[in-house]
């Protein structure tokens, strides 16, 4: 397999495009049937409210600014605005010192560009506003946790570079507004906002790469598998270069993977675009000893039916909620008042009920470290009141699980070298479990890892990351196959808009692979 350093470089698709239109020229202009309208701002005080004990804008009355005009829609009329010439655009202007404006331009994709064809194609808008700029296209203006650069400010008189289309069509039309912002606000320059650059870049549908071939080797145990994986099943590298990928989670709503790095302490979201770049730091561990951690970071993650991010923390030891407004919840970190080992990874029951694994893996002296508490390795459940179950204390390091699609049986990894096993817990409805018994043993299977993570599809089959590679099996336990990568798998995440792209953490590198079934995953 070839090795690729990604993420590298930082910036979007950063190799030579294929054609490009440089839209500060009248030819460029031209060539996109494009007009640059132009807007100073006026930052006006307005009424408003306090914050309130909901951390929204619920408190009593106060005053506040906005700037006019919000120009960012694609039905704002801005006919009465400026028309300004291409070189125009370098001109200084708004008003200088604290100030703001608009640059708006709609584009519509020629045929081609010199002899290059745009259909297919990948088109970047690339702009770098002195100081900073914010990028609106078709009236949208994407935001998440951590994004840096792209649609939003990228620093100082950084390029912005935001994706059109990955799949031009000639015709197709984008309306896009630009938002300019002098800077540094908090030292008030005394200099105008000006254009340095703006263009698109466009490139080939295969230069706008963000997957490599990688070695896939296919063990087929049983014919059932046939159903499961296609023949033309193919695995691609997404990214690679960290030191340990763990706890993959689709997000359905913002089309993007948060992936964690115990070892760095950090969340990661990828972006199908290819990029990668840091969604949460300190994600696991901001204590003063961090430096004695392995592993201090998150581990595994998933999203509540109510669509909350929550976090298993390593060296914080609790299972750890994201709330809407930002704030947090801790919803687990002990049990009968001993503090917790390390939480490794978690499940949702659709009724809100929280199921757990808690081995010692992440304290600085694993099963021997001097701070631990709890005595056995647990697994745990959380119901919405709060109340803290354990489903088991017999296992030495339980790790990944999962639910049957009835939701019925709870799947359980042991991460025990002398004991590879996969038990099934049956799920009373008060959130409690019984006895659980032996799902699968792979104990003397070839391989050096034990168990770890473990996802479920739509007809009950079982994914586990297990020694040699990612094991699927029957609903009824049997073997039906193994799929071997270049690197050992340590958990797994259903993605993609269909749920059918297996989503692969394998040690340094995080790969995918397309699958028949859809997979059973928090929506």
């Amino acid at each position: 397999m070839t090795a690729h350093n990604i993420p590298g470089p930082p910036e979007l698709l950063s190799g030579l495009p294929d054609a490009m239109i440089d839209l500060q020229t009248d030819d460029g202009v031209a060539i996109v049937d494009g007009e640059w309208r132009y807007s100073d701002t006026m930052v006006e005080e307005i009424d408003f409210v306090a914050v309130g004990d909901d951390l929204g804008p619920s408190g009593e009355p106060n005053r506040t600014y906005t700037v006019q005009p919000h120009a960012q829609g694609t039905d704002y009329d801005d006919s009465e605005w400026r028309v300004l010439a291409p070189a125009d655009t370098e001109k200084r202007l708004s008003t200088g010192q604290v100030c703001f404006n608009w640059y708006r331009i709609k584009v519509t994709i020629p045929e081609k560009v010199g002899e290059f064809s745009t259909t297919g194609a990948t088109i970047v808008f690339e702009v770098a506003i002195d100081d900073y700029a914010e990028i609106w296209v078709n009236g949208e203006m994407p935001l998440v946790l951590g994004q840096t650069g792209g649609q939003v400010v990228a620093g100082f008189n950084t390029p912005n570079r935001v994706i059109l289309t990955d799949n031009a069509k000639p015709g197709d039309t984008f309306q896009i507004a630009v938002f300019g912002i002098n800077g540094p606000i908090s030292a008030s320059p005394r200099n105008y906002i000006w254009m340095r650059t703006a263009s698109l870049d466009l490139y080939a549908a295969d230069r706008a790469r963000a997957a490599w071939d990688a070695d896939l080797a296919i063990e087929k145990a049983d014919d059932g598998l046939d159903a499961i994986v296609p023949e033309d099943a193919k695995l691609e590298q997404v990214a690679t270069g960290f030191l340990f990928t763990e706890g993959p989670l689709w997000d359905v709503k913002g089309n993007f993977l948060l992936f964690s790095s115990p070892n760095t302490n950090v969340i990661y979201r990828w972006l199908p675009i290819g990029k990668v770049e840091v969604f949460r730091a300190k994600s696991g561990y901001n204590g003063a000893d961090i430096g004695r951690y392995h592993q201090p970071g998150s581990n595994g993650l998933t999203f509540s039916p109510d669509g909350r991010l929550t976090i298993c923390q390593h060296g914080n030891r609790r299972v750890l909620r994201v709330n809407p407004r930002g704030n947090t919840t801790v919803l687990a970190d002990n049990y009968n008042g001993q503090r917790l080992n390390s939480p490794n990874d978690l499940v949702y029951r659709s009724d809100g009920t929280l199921y757990f694994t808690d081995p010692p893996f992440g304290l600085p002296g694993v099963f021997e470290d001097p701070a631990k508490e709890t005595a056995f390795s647990g697994v745990y459940y959380v119901t919405e009141a709060g109340k803290v179950g354990l489903v088991t204390d017999e296992l030495k390091g339980p790790n990944g699980l999962a639910f049957s699609p009835d939701e019925k049986y709870l799947y359980v990894g042991d991460w025990d070298m002398d004991h590879k096993a996969v038990m099934r817990y049956p799920v009373n409805e008060d959130g409690s479990t019984g006895q659980g018994d032996l799902f699968y043993d792979m104990t003397e299977a070839d391989g050096d890892d034990a168990i770890d993570g473990i996802k479920v599809d739509v007809e009950g089959n079982v994914y586990v990351c297990g020694p040699g590679g990612l094991w699927i099996l029957s609903p009824e336990g049997k073997h039906l196959g193994r799929l071997k990568l270049p690197e050992d798998p340590h958990n797994i995440a259903w993605g993609d808009a269909d749920g059918k792209t297996l989503y692969i953490c394998a040690l340094t590198s995080v790969y995918r692979i397309r699958l028949n079934l859809k997979g059973i995953r928090p929506e």
